[in-house]
């Protein structure tokens, strides 16, 4: 089935003779095809976006909040197809699948007190009889280009709730390989009453993404994906004046100190290293082990990993789903037999896995790599598969240590029963979002996705206030009224009054 593009609330057929396929992960089946649309769509896209924002950010905040109280009800009512959807294109299993819709929903709760969150300051009587009020403003039009990997959570929570709630337009250029979720969903959200041009969708390819960097009709850029896509995504954004904000690669480690509670740790990274296949960039691909419990520990990871089930994504018992596409599964695949050439012990082997019929599903199964050492390429750089590796340490202050040697921050975690060592790793660790005795240390949406290093370009993170201020601009008035004397004063000093020194 071929699938349209979507400018001003209108569904339409593209001009492109180049089409994308979308796969349903678990058989390998084409599902659905979407346009690469071609420039001239992309700019409509822009210009709607563009011609939709004078009326869009001058519509009370209060009305702005009602729309996002109705899309959030009505992906309520929704949630069950949704999460369907979902695990049919990407490959997630329900219950993950429904995470990725339900993340969506709760920062649009949030984006819901935006009369509160985008409320600016002000001050009475900063100099004698002169007050400054601090105003937050909308700017324009905003693009995202968002990954295959959580295609309801990503544009339709970090980039979409916040920036339409400030005011502002978006464009957003949905995955071509996971774009079906992100379709359903605007159709929900119009249906709910978004205003004709506030939100546009567009499936294309780098070469005409690159007009949503480079146009001066938007204002600001956000990315989720590779480091190197995004430093391209920043530099060329920012160098047309942009604001920029880019979630890049990850490769998040935890550390597992001995008087930790073993198996309890080993099923958080369980959960961590494997759910949703492995593909986010939260995900716990390397766990750095006090060499005196690892033997133990690896023993009771290496049980755990063999009993989860592997098997389709919408079949209720499955624990692993497959990967999103045949491609992604020949590159996790390549990575695993790259880590056995490097010298690390593989204990675990996913490859060659088949789910009975299911046979031409994108299926990796859980793969554990011990004995990593510092230089491994497998312990290094983003697999973005099932894949954990685990690296021997002597102590809290070399796997410390080996943790911040990696060039990504998104995230860090550690196991311990030591407030000391608890306190300590919060303090020294590069990750920006850190776990204690968590394996997914992702905050709730009113604190920012805040990751480290090579992990985010920019200056302004995803969600909580970070997220407002983004979409928005400060405005500061400074104002004084005239008394009788005043209407008579012929000269003004320098600063006409607000110095007080």
């Amino acid at each position: 089935m071929r699938k349209k593009y979507c400018v001003n609330n209108e569904w339409l057929e593209s001009k492109t003779t180049k089409y994308m396929p979308v796969t349903d992960s678990s058989t390998g089946k084409v599902i659905a095809e979407v346009p690469c649309c071609t420039m001239d769509e992309v700019q409509a896209a822009i210009q709607a976006a563009s011609q939709a924002f004078p009326g869009w950010s001058n519509t009370p905040v209060t009305k702005r909040s009602q729309l996002l109280f109705a899309a959030k009800q009505i992906f309520d009512e929704h949630l069950d197809e949704l999460v369907v959807l979902c695990a049919k294109e990407l490959g997630k299993n329900l219950d993950e699948a429904k995470g990725d819709i339900l993340k969506a929903i709760e920062v649009t709760e949030v984006a819901c007190g935006i009369p509160s969150l985008m409320k600016g300051q002000s001050l009475m009587n900063v100099s004698g009889g002169i007050d400054t009020v601090m105003y937050r403003e909308p700017l324009g039009v905003f693009a995202g280009i968002a990954p295959f990997n959580f295609p309801a959570m990503i544009p339709f929570g970090w980039m979409i709730p916040l920036c339409i709630a400030t005011g502002n337009t978006f464009v957003l250029k949905a995955a071509s390989m996971t774009p079906l979720t992100s379709m359903r969903m605007l159709e929900l959200l119009i249906e709910a009453g978004l205003p004709k041009g506030v939100v546009n969708l567009v499936t294309c390819s780098r070469n005409e993404a690159e007009l949503l960097l480079t146009d001066p009709a938007v204002k600001g850029v956000c990315f989720v994906g590779s480091t190197p896509i995004g430093l391209h995504v920043y530099k060329t954004a920012a160098a047309h004046g942009k604001r920029v904000q880019c979630q890049t690669e990850a490769k998040n480690h935890a550390l597992v100190l001995a008087d930790a509670p073993l198996e309890r740790v080993a099923a958080a990274v369980i959960n961590s290293g494997f759910g949703c296949a492995g593909m986010r960039c939260m995900a716990l691909p390397v766990v750095c082990v006090e060499e005196s419990v690892a033997d133990e520990f690896v023993a009771i990871l290496v049980k755990m990993a063999k009993a989860y089930k592997v098997g389709c994504a919408y079949d209720p018992t499955t624990e692993l789903g497959p990967l999103v596409s045949a491609e992604q599964k020949k590159s996790v695949v390549e990575w695993i037999a790259k880590g056995v050439e490097e010298g690390a012990k593989l204990v675990v082997d996913g490859r060659g896995v088949v789910v009975p019929g299911f046979e031409d599903g994108f299926f990796v199964g859980p793969t554990i790599f011990d004995h990593v050492k510092p230089g491994m390429t497998i312990g290094d750089s983003e697999i973005f598969g099932p894949v954990v590796c685990i690296k021997r340490v002597k102590n809290f202050e070399d796997g410390l240590a080996i943790m911040n040697a990696n060039p990504f921050a998104n995230g860090s975690a550690i196991f311990t029963q030591s407030g000391h060592y608890a306190r300590e790793f919060a303090k020294q660790t590069d990750g920006g979002m850190v776990g204690v005795n968590v394996g997914i240390p992702v905050p709730i949406s009113a604190f920012p996705f805040s990751g480290h290093k090579q992990s985010f370009f920019g200056d302004l993170h995803c969600m909580g206030n970070d997220g407002v201020a983004f979409f928005t601009e400060a405005k500061s008035v400074t104002s004084r009224w005239f008394d009788e004397a005043e209407k008579k004063v012929t000269k003004v000093s320098t600063w006409e009054g607000t110095m007080t020194r």
